[in-house]
């Protein structure tokens, strides 16, 4: 989650600084924080004391949605373009690709350790 937020931040950064609309980045900011906030409640309220419901929900949304969301963007791009030497090498865009890989590698890692043998015991006992 803290991957998540990192990335956002730097985002508002990046678009504040391009012509992104301020209400644009607003939208952006308030989805991400509902989610961001609802992730934060199951994991403290529900995962955390073994409800089976919430590892569930999240290995659904996280490991389908959250995987999505992060390699849609990138590979859309390469749809498009097609060719590496496209990309501007800005420190922004290194910054973000950096984070990117960051927050996918630690949403796959939690979606994998999620399954995990010990895990599925502390919901077995929950």
């Amino acid at each position: 989650m803290g991957a998540g937020v990192v990335e956002t931040l730097v985002q508002v950064g990046v678009a504040l600084g391009s012509d992104v609309s301020t209400s644009a980045i607003a939208g952006q900011i308030a989805v991400r924080a509902i989610i961001y906030g609802a992730l934060f409640v199951v994991i403290d309220r529900y995962f955390r004391r073994g409800v089976r419901w919430a590892r569930v929900l999240l290995a659904g949304v996280l490991g389908t949605v959250g995987v999505v969301s992060l390699v849609t963007e990138p590979i859309g791009w390469l749809v498009d373009n097609g060719d590496f030497s496209t990309i501007h090498w800005s420190a922004g865009f290194l910054v973000i690709a950096a984070l990117r890989a960051v927050h996918l590698t630690a949403v796959i890692s939690a979606l994998v350790l999620t399954f995990h043998r010990d895990t599925t015991r502390w919901f077995a006992d929950g």
